[in-house]
C-alpha cells in the first residue's frame, strides 16, 4: 500500500501578480521551485491564507530569483496582489520509504526570496 503525504512546500510567499489571460497554472520563481524539488508542470495545491480559497493548478518556472508568484488564467481570480499563500506538492510512498522521510519546506522573506531550505522534522522539533 502506497500513502500520499506532504513532499514539499513553499511557505508564506507572496502573490505578486495574477494574469486572466495566460493559458493556466502558477508562475513560480525558477529557484525556488529547485529548492523545494517541485519540477515544471507538477500539480501543486495552493492555499491562500488572505481569503482561504484551496486550488490545484500546475507550476511552470518563472525567472530565476525573479521573486515571480504569478496566478494565471481562472486561478487568477482566487487572489489579490499581496496575499500570502502556501503551495504545496504530495508524494506517494510505501511503508519503507516512510521511515527515512521529511517534507522540505522552503521559507521566503515577503518578496520572495529564499531564507533557508529546511525539513520538516527540523521545523517541528524546534516548537
Amino acid at each position: 500500500m502506497q500513502r500520499t503525504l506532504l513532499l514539499a512546500k513553499i511557505h508564506n510567499c507572496t502573490l505578486t501578480g495574477a494574469n486572466i489571460n495566460y493559458v493556466g497554472s502558477i508562475s513560480i520563481d525558477r529557484i525556488l521551485l529547485e529548492k523545494a524539488g517541485i519540477l515544471p508542470y507538477e500539480q501543486v495545491q495552493v492555499v491562500n491564507n488572505a481569503n482561504g480559497e484551496r486550488f490545484i493548478t500546475y507550476a511552470i518556472p518563472a525567472p530565476a530569483h525573479s521573486g515571480i508568484i504569478e496566478l494565471n488564467g481562472a486561478a487568477a481570480r482566487l487572489g489579490i496582489i499581496g496575499d500570502r499563500l502556501i503551495i504545496m506538492t504530495y508524494g506517494q510512498f510505501t511503508p519503507e520509504e516512510l521511515k527515512s522521510y521529511s517534507p522540505t519546506v522552503v521559507i521566503v522573506d515577503e518578496n520572495n526570496r529564499l531564507l533557508e531550505v529546511r525539513r520538516y522534522d527540523d521545523l517541528l522539533s524546534k516548537v
